[in-house]
This record gives structure tokens, C-alpha cells and sequence, in this order.
């Protein structure tokens, strides 16, 4: 406990007009926190005012975030600004850093109010990178939109900020630190905590680990190759994979995170997560995963580099989900994807007779059925996998549900996923983004697009590429009714169905700091099984998806800046 009671001031303050949270929380480049007057403590103090003082006195705040650049700094200001508002105990990970699935995992586990996420994901950190906050609720998932207007709403109108500028944490070290603030009749607490202890705890009652040992380090083992870059999922793979489980200790690499990630941004895909992609090819490992810079993300690959897509992995471990111990204890209430994402998920809910969900991209929406009983494993394109354990995706838990899959099937990655195709025919899927487009082109050419689409006569026209011909069955602007609430989410992504299945997706957003990201997705059907790639197999509708948006002559780009 300091000495004397810390001073509790309410500091005058202007509003800013784009703070505005979206799915993933309130996301700038970093200079923007740092030079705008204030900036951070607005937000900071939004996110407390969005929550009635009845509910916030004497509550539990979760704390983490992945590292990066300016979260130290940040973290300061919230504890600072926490005890000023109310909160009475705070729980934070060493040295500021806690997985996304962790915190979800905490916030649940010690029926916090809330957490506060310092995070950009998969986005580039260090001072010339992205900062991100996200606000978690009480179920330990991004809360809903009705919870960011509430807070986008108080930021605009802002006039003050309460913060008690004395208080300093000790992030380093573990147990608890307890401060006497002025007009307060209870001590403020903050509890340094192991970051991934509870987090373990929750995967060992999730999964077999004596049979997961035995595959990575018995007699016969699987050998596999696991990439953190550089973010916060290091010390969890060090810990649970190779201290745990066996793995060598360098079967882990870009396991010390860095506040820049090493330089390359924190995604993993085919493009970014190249020391992964250039270890697996020659055949010296059998397995191979990356994750994102908040550990909520992942990527996995097969012997030789065999590229497993996110929505082939969510129906795989569908057919295959009772070869994890947990929902053969649960059961299973119901699979879900976001709707740009594949349909392979859906002929798997369809043989096994247990309901689809077709949300909108953002995982508030599984977390809404979640709580509500009516789902149990979810997935999307964006290498986000998850099932009901927590209220956030998980790719350390997507990791463990296939090398559950592996051990109990004995098969490789990719003879298991070419007898999923056998069994259920194979969907072709890639995603097109064009990142940092001018927003009023991007907006204007997403409605004239919808204006064409829409028109009666855009339906039964019939597309001819080389020797294929589509014909439109359905085109619209997705929106979905959530049947918990009935609540209703529009203008989700332009969609255009062709008789034989295949989709064509168009949507504006993402989750950039900076401009507009326009992609494009294509979805096709094969029942019968042909070993075609991908790139070449879905060029004529590429084709078709470009020549109805006009997207390179409207956004002036020739190509994507990214393809998956």
C-alpha cells in the first residue's frame, strides 16, 4: 500500500468525431494516440461511461493485449483512469500481455464486467504502425454494436475525463498491489497475473492432453513445426506445446514477441508467414501453424507446405468434432460460419442433421448464440476458428482440435482432408483484397454495384467464360435476424448466388487503420474431386467479378494487394 491517499482529478477535455469502435475495437495508426491531445484518455473514459456506475463501483477489469508498441504507455493510463472511475479490482497480464482467447477465458472465469484488449490483431505494430483497443463484456466477447454506439455516442459529446495521475504499476512483477485513492473506502487493487495459466487450465478440460503427448512425443510421433510470430501466442506455445506436450523446444519459432512483430505484420497467411511456409516444404515436418499478433488467428499447413483453407479446416473438425472430449461431454448445439466464408460447413451440418448459422462477419454474433445454447463451433475465411469454450476465436484451440483429429484418425493433415472431400465434394474458395483504397471510390462503385445487382432483370443472366457458363439465381445485400434476439444486422456484404452454388461476394471494411478494403470472395462447388488449383479453378469467375464491379477501372488498381 503507498503512503497517503492518491488524488483523483477530472481533467477537461475535447471531443474527437472518429472515434468510432467497429467489430474489432478502435483502431489507428499509432502516431494518432501519441500526438492527438488526449486522444487515448477519451476513449478510455468511453468506454467507463458507457458502463452505469452501479455496475462498474467496487467491479473486476480484465487487462492484456499483445505487446505491441504503445501498449505500456497505454496500459499506465488505464489503470490510472480505472481506479478514478470506480473499478475496484483490476487483473492484467505480466508485463501488459495476455492473448485474446486468455482475457475472453479470464473474463469468465472471474466474472469480471469486462476487458480492455490492447491490440491491432494481425495488423503492423512498432511507431510507425497500427494500436488498437478493444472492449470486451461480460461474457467475454466483443461487445455488441449497441455497446460501441453507446461509446462512439460519449465520445463525440466528451467534455471531461477522470484519472488519478499518482498511481503507478509494477507490470513485472506477480500478486497484487493495493493503492488507498481519496474519497474511496475500499483500497484499489491490481492483480499481476500469469497469462497463460488459466488459459492452460481451460484447454487441459477441453482436450485429451495424455493422447496429444503421445502423438508429439511418443514413439511414433508427428513431427510439427509452430510459428508465434513474434506476437503474444509465444510464451502459450512454449509452455503448453513444448513444456506440456513434448515438442521439441525448437519445433517453436518467433516465440519471443516483439513490439513490431520483427518488422513483418502478425499475419498468418501464405504471404506473411513465409519462415513457417519456407520450413515445411521439404517434407521435415508433418504439421505446421502460424498465428496472429493477438493469438486469436491461425493458419495450418500439411507435410510440404499442403495449404489448409479456414473453411475446409471448421468442416473438418465438424465431421470429426467427437474426436475432442469436451463435446463428447457438451454435445453439440449447433455449427456456424460468417457468410462470406465457404459453404463446406454447411454440407457437413446437413449429413449430421445439426443447424447452420450464417452470421455476418464479426464473432459477437457466434457469441450471442453461444450464450444462448444454440451453438457449439464456428468458424470464417479470416483464419478464425472457435468453439463455445470462450467467446473469441482461437487458434491455439484450432490447433489442438486437429492434432486431436490426427491422433485419433492416424492420418496425415492431408489424406484426412482429401477423404473429406471424397465423402462431401470439395469447395474452391479464395479472397481478393484491395487494401487502402480511396473510401469514396470504393463506397461509390458498392453502390452502383448494388443498384445492378438489385435490378429484377440481373437475375437469370447468364455469364459465359471460355467453356463455363453461369447463371445468376439470386443476388443480394445480406442481412441477418439473429433468432436470439431478433435484432436485425443489414448491409453485410453484396452477394451473388449462381445455379450451380458457386457465390461471388463483394464487401467494404476490414479491420485496416488507415482507408478502405474492398474483397471480393469466390466460393465454387465440385462434387467430383479433381486436384485443380485454386487460382486456376475459380479464374472464370474472377473474371466475372471483376468485369460486373469494374473494380480495377473504378478503384484505379490492377491487382489485389492480397490473395487467400
Amino acid at each position: 500500500m503507498e503512503n497517503g491517499p492518491l488524488q483523483v482529478l477530472t481533467v477537461p477535455t475535447a471531443p474527437y468525431p472518429d472515434q468510432r469502435p467497429g467489430t474489432s475495437g478502435l483502431r489507428k495508426k499509432v502516431y494518432v494516440f501519441q500526438s492527438k491531445r488526449n486522444y487515448l484518455h477519451n476513449f478510455i473514459q468511453s468506454i467507463f461511461s458507457s458502463i452505469d456506475l452501479p455496475d462498474r463501483q467496487g467491479a473486476t477489469l480484465v487487462v492484456g493485449g499483445d505487446g505491441r508498441f504503445f501498449s505500456t504507455p497505454a496500459i499506465g493510463v488505464i489503470v490510472q483512469m480505472a481506479a478514478a472511475n470506480g473499478i475496484g479490482h483490476l487483473i492484467i497480464g505480466q508485463r501488459g500481455m495476455m492473448s485474446t482467447p486468455a482475457v475472453s477465458c479470464v473474463i469468465r472465469k472471474y466474472k469480471a464486467i469486462g476487458g480492455i484488449i490492447l491490440t491491432a490483431s494481425h495488423n503492423p505494430g512498432g511507431p510507425n504502425g497500427d494500436f488498437g483497443i478493444k472492449f470486451n463484456t461480460a461474457n467475454g466477447g466483443s461487445a455488441k454494436e449497441e455497446v460501441t454506439s453507446k461509446i462512439y455516442q460519449i465520445s463525440r459529446t466528451i467534455e471531461e475525463f477522470a484519472i488519478c495521475p499518482g498511481l503507478r504499476v509494477d507490470l513485472q512483477t506477480l500478486g497484487k498491489q493495493a493503492f488507498d485513492l481519496e474519497n474511496k473506502f475500499k483500497p484499489f487493487t491490481v492483480e499481476i497475473v500469469d497469462p497463460v495459466e488459466s488459459y492452460a487450465n481451460l484447454l487441459r478440460n477441453i482436450f485429451d492432453f495424455a493422447a496429444l503427448k503421445e502423438l508429439l512425443s511418443g514413439e511414433n510421433h508427428v513431427r510439427i513445426r509452430l510459428d508465434a510470430m513474434h506476437g503474444v501466442l509465444g510464451p502459450y506455445v512454449k509452455r503448453i506445446l513444448c513444456e506440456e506436450l513434448g515438442c521439441p523446444a525448437n519445433s517453436a519459432i518467433n516465440c519471443v514477441p516483439l513490439e513490431d512483430f520483427g518488422g513483418q505484420p502478425p499475419d498468418p497467411n501464405l504471404m506473411y508467414a513465409t519462415d513457417l511456409v519456407d520450413s515445411m516444404r521439404d517434407g521435415q515436418y508433418d504439421f505446421g501453424a502460424a498465428f496472429d499478433g493477438d493469438g486469436d488467428r491461425n493458419m495450418i499447413l500439411g507435410k510440404h507446405g499442403f495449404f489448409l483453407t479456414p473453411s475446409d479446416s471448421v468442416a473438418v473438425i465438424a465431421d470429426n468434432i467427437f474426436c475432442i472430449p469436451y463435446f463428447q461431454h457438451t454435445g453439440v448445439r449447433g455449427f456456424g460460419r460468417s457468410m462470406p466464408t465457404s459453404t463446406a460447413l454447411d454440407r457437413v451440418a446437413k449429413a449430421t442433421k445439426i443447424e447452420l448459422h450464417e452470421t455476418p462477419t464479426g464473432w459477437r454474433f457466434f457469441g450471442n448464440l453461444m450464450d444462448a445454447g444454440m451453438l457449439s463451433l464456428c468458424g470464417e475465411e479470416g483464419f478464425g476458428t472457435g468453439g463455445d469454450h470462450i467467446r473469441e476465436k482461437d487458434g491455439l484451440w484450432a490447433v489442438l482440435a486437429w492434432l486431436s483429429i490426427i491422433a485419433t484418425r492416424r492420418q496425415s493433415l492431408e489424406d484426412i482432408l482429401k477423404e473429406h472431400w471424397l465423402k462431401y465434394g470439395r469447395n474452391y474458395f479464395t479472397r481478393y483484397d484491395y487494401e487502402n483504397v480511396d473510401i469514396d471510390a470504393a463506397c461509390d462503385m458498392m453502390e452502383d454495384l448494388e443498384i445492378l445487382i438489385s435490378d429484377k432483370s440481373f437475375v437469370k443472366q447468364r455469364f459465359a467464360v471460355e467453356d463455363k457458363i453461369y447463371q445468376v439465381e439470386k443476388a443480394d445485400n445480406f442481412q441477418y435476424t439473429d433468432p436470439v434476439d431478433s435484432t436485425i444486422t443489414r448491409n453485410q456484404g453484396l452477394r451473388i448466388i449462381f445455379s450451380d452454388g458457386s457465390r461471388i461476394i463483394y464487401r467494404l471494411g476490414g479491420t485496416g487503420a488507415e482507408g478502405a478494403t474492398v474483397r471480393i470472395y469466390i466460393d465454387s462447388y465440385e462434387r467430383k474431386l479433381i486436384f485443380e488449383d485454386t487460382q486456376v479453378q475459380l479464374a472464370p469467375l474472377a473474371t466475372i467479378a471483376l468485369k460486373i464491379s469494374q473494380l480495377h477501372h473504378r478503384t484505379g488498381r490492377n491487382g489485389p494487394s492480397l490473395i487467400t
